[in-house]
C-alpha cells in the first residue's frame, strides 16, 4: 500500500497542484481511465472548499491531503476550520445558499458539497478526530494490472 501526503498553504493557486498529484497517484493505483476526470474534479472541489474555509476564518495552517491505494484509491482532504463551519453548510439547501448574506467563501464551501456528491459515489464528510476541522473522505475502485 502506497500513501502520498501533501500539505499546502491555503491559497487557491495550490489547488491545481493537489489535483495534478491526485490524478497521478490515481493512475498509478489503477483507477480506470474513464474515472480520472471525476477524480480530478472531486479533489479540486474538496481542496477549494478547504482553502475557502481557511480564508473565511483567517487560518494560516496548511490544508492536508492524503492519498492511498490500499483496497481502492482513497483521498482525504482535511481543513482546520471550526467544525460547525465545515459541516454546517453541508445541510443548507439551495435557498439558504443563494442568500446574499453568505460570503463568497461561505458559498464556495456549501456548493462544494453538492458538486462532490455528484462526482464521488463513496463520499464522507466528518469531524477530524482531534475536534478541530473537517475531513472529506473520497474513494474510487482501483486495481493495478
Amino acid at each position: 500500500m502506497a500513501t502520498v501526503k501533501l500539505s499546502f498553504s491555503p491559497a487557491p493557486v495550490h489547488v491545481r497542484t493537489a489535483r495534478l498529484v491526485g490524478v497521478a497517484v490515481a493512475r498509478r493505483a489503477g483507477v480506470r481511465e474513464d474515472l480520472l476526470d471525476e477524480v480530478r474534479l472531486a479533489i479540486g472541489e474538496a481542496c477549494t472548499r478547504a482553502v475557502a474555509l481557511h480564508r473565511q476564518y483567517g487560518l494560516a495552517e496548511p490544508v492536508y491531503v492524503e492519498m492511498s491505494d490500499g483496497g481502492g484509491y482513497t483521498v482525504r482532504v482535511v481543513d482546520r476550520a471550526p467544525i460547525e463551519a465545515g459541516l454546517g453548510l453541508a445541510a443548507l439547501g439551495p435557498d439558504e445558499l443563494a442568500k446574499e448574506s453568505l460570503s463568497e467563501d461561505a458559498l464556495t464551501t456549501g456548493v462544494g458539497f453538492a458538486l462532490l456528491a455528484g462526482f464521488v459515489e463513496d463520499l464522507q464528510v466528518r469531524p477530524v478526530d482531534d475536534g478541530v476541522g473537517t475531513e472529506v473522505w473520497m474513494s474510487w475502485p482501483a486495481g493495478r494490472a
